[in-house]
């Protein structure tokens, strides 16, 4: 049967994360649960590229999917969208699968955004898709402590108790902080990443920002490997599954 990579676009705040859940809905569910008529009526099995938490959205996470239907690329996306609405979930694009590839073992790179509302009031448009944080960020105070991070270490301490990954060993390869506006970015790329490291290191570099913490301190808690002396883990809603690359061009339509 035919293998089909897609690329999807998700609001978080609708799912209890992207892997099946019994407590309420997914996204892996809405999109199996959409691809069935594709699928002579049966369920069809979804594989991402990387599991979101429960209020994580996503911008490009990738999937492979199988069907018995053999359909070109354009018209699989078409038939997706139409049997996904009325959930928050949008097929970008869809490509024809190669053969060997893996959506989470062929991955090379990931990316993650974290946004941060810096300003007195609350979010109203943005609400859900940011972390507000009312008092004033030094945003070059953040951007240098994140540099501190960068390379290959044991990720123990911005690790969740939880995470099932064998190593805590990561290579962080860009970890950037920058203010546009209101807002704090903070970006990360790595290969991958452990369970809550992206928002385990926005509430340690919001330490800093705060003036609570010295520069040097997020790297003082990454040599710890001691998960209680880092930052609180940042809410779900600012943090966003921004790409995926694979040493194969995927032939995206």
């Amino acid at each position: 049967m035919p293998r089909y990579a897609l690329l999807l676009e998700y609001d978080g705040g609708a799912f209890q994360g992207w892997q099946r859940q019994s407590n309420g809905p997914s996204v892996q569910q809405a999109l199996e649960e959409g691809a069935t008529p594709l699928n002579g009526g049966e369920k069809a099995v979804a594989v991402a590229a990387g599991r979101t938490d429960s209020g994580v959205h996503a911008l490009g996470q990738v999937v492979e999917i199988t069907l018995s239907a053999d359909l070109a690329p354009e018209k699989l996306r078409m038939a997706l969208n139409f049997h996904l609405r009325p959930w928050p979930v949008v097929v970008r694009a869809a490509a024809h699968a190669p053969k060997g590839w893996s959506p989470r073992f062929s991955a090379t790179q990931r990316a993650y955004r974290y946004r941060i509302l810096n300003r007195p009031t609350r979010a109203a448009l943005d609400a859900g898709r940011v972390w507000h944080i009312p008092h004033a960020l030094d945003a070059e105070a953040m951007h240098q402590a994140a540099a501190g991070l960068l390379g290959r270490h044991d990720f123990s301490a911005f690790r969740a108790a939880s995470c099932q990954a064998t190593s805590p060993i990561r290579t962080m390869e860009r970890l950037e902080v920058r203010r546009e506006g209101e807002e704090i970015i903070i970006e990360a790329e790595a290969r991958s990443f452990l369970h809550h490291q992206i928002r385990n290191l926005a509430g340690t570099l919001a330490e800093v920002g705060k003036g609570r913490r010295p520069i040097a301190w997020p790297r003082e808690v990454l040599e710890s490997r001691d998960r209680a002396q880092a930052g609180m883990t940042a809410p779900p809603e600012g943090l966003c599954f921004l790409w995926v690359r694979y040493p194969q061009a995927l032939d995206w339509r």
